[in-house]
């Protein structure tokens, strides 16, 4: 059994067309299959930024919410957002259920390991890989947070000097598009998979908030997802279309993708 839970969250985005990620949550949680959606009640108003992060107050209030919705839930769980920022809680509950053993496979442009002092935008979907490895704001950070060894970045090719100087730090193990075929080297479940969007190519999937050249194409993603064994939880993230209008073929990759995590 498969639940998509919708997160329609916009404020951990600094983006100009930020608000266009509630209607893309909405929008690809009708596309991808599951037995259930149940749609998390988020706030829709911007916050104050607190302490280096844009809207603090809302994103606590909408990680409390993500919470209560998961405590219903009995399934395994596909949650769609809405930016980045909506696996806080849904990677926290995989991290409470499976322990050490649970590998986050973070296939992202962006490897998220921003800082409140580091990024000036306080945009905190560039800050949730640091905040799952307990580096990160109070009130956004999981109380058992994971250990370097359990995230892999694939796909990233856009962090700055100071992502880079923490991913070397820290030892977290990274690919880029030339090489995201390596992430399959050694992988085991349990495995929680994260899709941002801005991960393929753009010139074949460009509704997102931030796309970034030289991406994946949506084939190869979908056949690298479909190798990922024990796959217990997922997301899709960043969805932003810029109109009323679907995009049948954008939608036919974000409910591909659905079906490659859900299978």
């Amino acid at each position: 059994m498969t639940t998509v839970l919708c997160v329609p969250q916009w404020q951990g985005s600094a983006s100009s067309g930020a608000l266009r990620l509630m209607a893309g949550a909405s929008r690809a949680a009708g596309l991808v299959p599951a037995d259930a959606v149940v749609t998390v009640p988020v706030l829709e108003t911007g916050g104050e930024k607190v302490a280096g992060v844009r809207a603090l107050d809302v994103l606590v209030e909408n990680q409390r919410l993500t919470r209560k919705a998961l405590t219903g839930i009995d399934d395994r769980v596909i949650t769609v957002g809405g930016d980045c920022a909506v696996d806080i809680a849904p990677i926290a509950a995989a991290r409470a259920r499976y322990g050490d053993v649970l590998t986050v496979l973070w296939i992202d442009a962006h490897p998220d390991v921003y800082s409140p002092q580091t990024l000036p935008s306080g945009a905190f979907h560039g800050m949730v890989v640091r905040a799952l490895l307990g580096d990160g704001p109070a009130g956004l950070t999981p109380e058992q947070p994971l250990a370097p060894q359990q995230v892999i970045i694939a796909g990233e090719r856009a962090g700055d000097v100071s992502e880079h100087e923490y991913l070397a730090k820290t030892g977290l193990r990274r690919h880029g598009v030339d090489d995201l075929e390596q992430v399959l080297d050694g992988l085991r479940g349990p495995v929680y998979v994260h899709i941002d969007l801005d991960v393929l190519e753009p010139t074949v999937f460009g509704s997102t908030c931030y796309p970034e050249p030289d991406g994946v194409q949506p084939q190869r993603l979908i056949d690298l997802i479909s190798q990922v064994g024990d796959i217990i939880g997922a997301a899709i993230t960043e969805h932003a279309p810029s109109g009323d209008d679907v995009n049948a073929d954008e939608a036919e990759v974000i409910r591909r993708l659905g079906a490659a995590l859900a299978r």
